[in-house]
């Protein structure tokens, strides 16, 4: 599932821009999903109007709702990492509180990730240390806008470490 980075044109890094910004994120965090979802549907699974825009690699994360029990479905910034492993981080465009998404996977931690329009069940872990460090800067490294969050909240940034399971038949 590793995907090599492509580089970003114009529209893209200012997009990225507009993401990492104050006003840009608490706009993004109220619409881009609604935009992911119509984007998703019309491609097939295969994209979201985040990646068009951004230029990122993008996977949507199915979680069970901590409360309700029901799938819930969020678009996020895929990290790829070793073996087959991604990256996430609870970063909530750098809001004062986490995603709903990181309390149903502490809930629930068996996951489904679609990523270019193939599904696969992963089990998520929060990192913790020097791996969560680690992680951390691979993340960075793959998106800015993760540093300009941290700069935004008081909260740690939970990191989430998905580890991909066997499809059973």
């Amino acid at each position: 599932m590793e995907r090599m980075p492509t580089r970003k044109n114009f529209l893209q890094k200012i997009n990225t821009r507009i993401a990492m910004s104050a006003v840009g994120a608490q706009i993004l965090a109220r619409t881009m999903h609604h935009l992911d979802g119509v984007v998703l549907r019309l491609s097939n699974g295969r994209s979201t109007a985040a990646s068009l825009l951004t230029g990122l690699q993008i996977l949507n994360l199915t979680t069970t709702g901590a409360k309700s029990g029901q799938p819930r479905t969020v678009p996020l910034v895929a990290v790829p990492s070793a073996d087959g492993q991604m990256i996430v981080i609870a970063s909530n465009w750098g809001q004062a509180k986490h995603p709903a998404w990181y309390f149903n996977l502490l809930a629930h931690p068996e996951v489904t990730v679609m990523l270019d329009g193939r599904s696969q069940p992963y089990l998520a872990r929060e990192t913790e240390g020097t791996e969560r460090e680690a992680c951390w800067q691979t993340a960075v490294q793959t998106y800015a806008g993760y540093a300009a969050y941290k700069q935004r909240t008081t909260r740690q940034i939970p990191v989430i470490l998905l580890t991909p399971q066997p499809i059973l038949s």
